[in-house]
């Protein structure tokens, strides 16, 4: 066969072969598709597009993952990292996804924080956090060199938390001015998970009283030598159990002869 194996790219043809010669009977499921969409005739592998540079070494070998496609990474990458590690209650906020073409936020002024037609989240803060790293050249806008990416989340941050500080106070004058002229509410999400607490805990208060309770009357059964079994007697066993025990004593052990007195009868 030599060096290649051409076996692979004859799989059509032969069972082909096999077909018109009735030696198969049936016809495989891929075969069809393998004659519509034939495999690449081509034996010479091309190496993937490169994104990222490789460090160059002096030993001049054969890279081990020279035909592996490279992992594509893009610096906002890192700052989502950092920004959602640090606040990941902002995921659980709702948001929209849709975008015109994927570059709609290179449209954007990000010297604010804030934009007029989208909603601010986590985003804006790294949107924010790229332009005072790096600016905006299409503007005009140029990068601030002692702003470390560092000093930019700090600054992103609390431009983020003076605006959600704002809409809160917004939201929260609404909400008084409407219930000023008659409107209701109802109850907002934080009381209904403290009621929902608190029957949890009144639950487990009463049966943490019982435990208590019944913990205390083995403990005081154990040091007044009364056991549960010797307590659930009736009161006519109760009186014969105390005679057995008076007279215990003066019974003879198995194998002992008797030393005079009354004979018991139980």
């Amino acid at each position: 066969m030599g060096r290649y194996d051409f076996r692979p790219l004859r799989v059509h043809r032969t069972a082909s072969q096999l077909l018109a010669s009735e030696r198969i009977k049936h016809v495989p499921s891929w075969h069809e598709v393998v004659g519509t969409v034939p495999p690449a005739q081509s034996l010479v592998r091309t190496q993937p597009l490169q994104h990222q540079e490789r460090p160059r070494s002096r030993h001049v070998r054969k890279p081990s993952k020279l035909f592996q496609p490279q992992r594509i990474v893009y610096e906002e990458d890192k700052l989502r990292k950092e920004f959602f590690g640090d606040h990941p209650w902002e995921l659980a906020r709702p948001r929209v996804v849709l975008e015109n073409d994927g570059k709609d936020a290179e449209r954007k002024d990000w010297s604010l924080v804030s934009q007029p037609d989208r909603p601010i989240d986590g985003e804006s803060v790294i949107q924010r956090q790229m332009f005072l790293i790096h600016g905006n050249p299409e503007m005009g806008q140029k990068p601030d060199p002692s702003m470390t990416p560092a000093k930019a989340y700090d600054q992103a941050r609390k431009e983020f938390y003076d605006m959600r500080l704002q809409q809160d106070i917004e939201r929260r004058v609404a909400k008084e001015e409407a219930m000023a002229t008659g409107a209701y509410f109802g109850k907002s999400t934080l009381q209904i998970g403290m009621e929902l607490e608190d029957k949890i805990f009144e639950e487990w208060k009463a049966w943490a009283s019982a435990e208590v309770i019944l913990q205390e009357q083995k403990r005081a059964a154990m040091y007044t030598g009364v056991n549960n079994e010797e307590a659930a007697l009736p009161e006519g066993e109760q009186e014969v159990e105390a005679a057995m025990e008076e007279v215990g004593a003066t019974i003879p052990a198995q194998g002992q002869e008797a030393l005079g007195g009354a004979a018991f009868v139980p």
